[in-house]
């Protein structure tokens, strides 16, 4: 597998542009707080002192996880495939937040175990119905994760505008995330784990038991994509592949929540700079995901106490990223508006 090269954007002309440009605005230095950030950041990524964000792409990708047969799921597995029709027909949560903020949905079926028929919307892309169970053999081969991996990034390059926001969807998931925390960043799984879809205490323990069975079963797959191989899922890797190919392209990535944000980690470990083109919409209730984030050094746009994945927290944070673009653009300057400064 190819790993693309992501620069690092040293742009120092353009940053010392685009802090004149926020601070010349009409308020106090640093008055609109994180938004002036937020939209330095834009800036930076899109190569601008005036960016617009342009036919942002909501991208939910979905994958079974064998895993799930252990129990650390409440819901069935059935439920991906069941979600990934509720999407397509509208009902999701992903897909009401996506039709009011004017984003194009697409989901991607990465390792559903399920056939679907063609329909709008809708990228073919499964590596395999479901992986294998991570408590027995390791959840992908190294071929398949790499297969996964570059439909990831195929599904970016076939994908128009600037911004991509990423969601995903797979009962399990939460244990591949959790798993991929405690190895790439040398953490107890009992604390990288959460109650997922919302189990119980008894569950929940027995959840943290397989998962550090998991864990010694696959201690030598310590590198990045050997680990992601182990114990990540279709839908992580293809995450992965989008996070990178985004990057390359200089598209300002929305990262959702826990999982998603676990495959940043992922690309992140692989190439660093990727971190310079990602916001991240919020701090999911999911307990790894605060360690997560503090592993990366990144505060989230929102705290709203959210845990349902999809995409749901990247598509509620993204008007923040366009107003920050739209001060940018259209608030006056103290001498475009004639006020005096301090």
């Amino acid at each position: 597998m190819t790993i693309p090269t992501v620069e690092t954007l040293h742009q120092p002309a353009l940053e010392a542009a685009l802090r004149r440009r926020i601070d010349n605005k009409t308020k106090p230095l640093g008055a609109l707080g994180r938004l002036e950030a937020l939209a330095l950041r834009i800036g930076l990524v899109l190569g601008s002192e005036r960016p617009r964000l342009e036919q942002p792409q909501m991208v939910v990708f979905a994958a079974d996880h064998g895993l799930a047969a252990q129990g650390v799921s409440a819901y069935p597995s059935d439920v991906t495939w069941q979600m990934v029709m509720n999407f397509l027909a509208g009902g999701a949560a992903v897909s009401v937040l996506a039709r009011q903020h004017g984003l194009s949905l697409t989901v991607v079926d990465a390792g559903v175990r399920c056939d679907f028929e063609p329909q709008p919307g809708l990228l073919l892309r499964k590596v395999a119905p479901g992986t294998a169970d991570a408590s027995q053999a390791p959840a992908m081969t190294a071929g398949q994760c790499a297969a996964a991996v570059e439909a990831g990034r195929e599904v970016v390059r076939g994908l128009p505008g600037n911004a991509v926001l990423l969601g995903e969807m797979g009962i399990g998931n939460s244990s591949s995330a959790a798993l991929l925390l405690a190895r790439l960043a040398g953490l107890p799984i009992e604390r990288c784990t959460g109650r997922g879809t919302g189990l119980d205490d008894a569950r929940l323990a027995h959840k943290v038991r397989v998962l550090a069975g998991v864990l010694e079963r696959h201690a030598g797959a310590v590198e990045p994509l050997q680990a992601l191989a182990a114990l990540g899922g279709f839908e992580i890797a293809m995450l992965v592949g989008a996070v990178l190919q985004a990057a390359v392209e200089r598209r300002v990535v929305v990262v959702d929540g826990f999982i998603a944000s676990s495959a940043v980690l992922v690309a992140h470990a692989l190439q660093p700079a990727v971190l310079q083109r990602c916001v991240f919409a919020h701090r999911s209730q999911e307990g790894g995901h605060a360690l997560l984030l503090a592993q990366l050094g990144v505060e989230p746009l929102l705290d709203l106490g959210l845990r349902l994945g999809e995409g749901s927290g990247a598509a509620l944070a993204w008007p923040l990223l366009e107003s920050a673009c739209r001060i940018l653009d259209e608030m006056a300057s103290f001498e475009s508006a004639g006020v005096s400064r301090a």
